[in-house]
């Protein structure tokens, strides 16, 4: 199978659970929910992404022929020896990653001693192989992907009601502020939606906050 990468990273993880801690990001082209362009933002399912995932011509992006060629260049970003006591990280995210992401390449990251995690909308089923699951549902979709780590909505989105939610098998439960214009309303919004339903928690964007990737 061959993939299209819109860029691949070295980082710190700027959200959820993870927050802070370094990873390798892989950033697939391509959504289900919105075609990127901004011409076409206004009738897209997803009116508020704020990531540039169209084509190949970012940092490290590109075509790989196959599995372990994309594989060989993801793992080339992890500075130095592998430490024995951390354990590697690899993001797969986009666009919407379940697209192209599957078992062969999972599996190929597995062998080389990294944990896999993926950052995606819930539409599509994952393959096997991923160890953390972060699904982010957006309104008028249909979420087949109901159980993993971390369900994070971003907030407040108009038909999305976070209650609908809380009986998925996810360990944690979050909200994200809506970026954007009313980003300080937003963020308002979402700390007291989690001080009056503690089973809910504030997630930031911190690698915003930091001017980092």
């Amino acid at each position: 199978m061959a993939y299209k990468v819109k860029e691949i990273f070295y980082t710190l993880q700027g959200e959820g659970v993870n927050s802070g801690r370094p990873a390798i990001f892989c950033r697939f082209s391509g959504c289900n929910l919105w075609n990127g362009k901004e011409a076409d933002r206004s009738n897209a399912i997803c009116k508020f992404c704020d990531t540039d995932f169209i084509g190949t011509d970012g940092l490290g992006g590109g075509s790989f022929s196959d599995a372990k060629e994309l594989a060989k260049s993801i793992i080339s970003y992890w500075p130095g020896q592998f430490d024995s006591s951390v354990k590697p990280l690899i993001v797969f995210t986009g666009g919407e990653p379940l697209l192209q992401l599957d078992s062969t390449l999972t599996e190929l990251c597995h062998l080389q001693g990294f944990e896999i995690a993926i950052e995606t909308n819930g539409t599509l089923l994952p393959p096997s192989g991923v160890d953390w699951i972060c699904v982010s549902p957006k309104s008028a979709t249909e979420v087949v992907l109901r159980s993993g780590q971390e369900l994070k909505i971003v907030y407040p989105q108009d038909g999305v009601n976070p209650v609908s939610f809380e009986n998925f098998d996810f360990q944690y439960f979050f909200l994200q502020p809506m970026d954007g214009l009313h980003f300080k309303a937003n963020t308002k919004l979402a700390v007291e939606y989690c001080l009056k339903n503690p089973r809910w928690r504030l997630s930031l964007q911190t690698h915003k906050m930091l001017g980092i990737r």
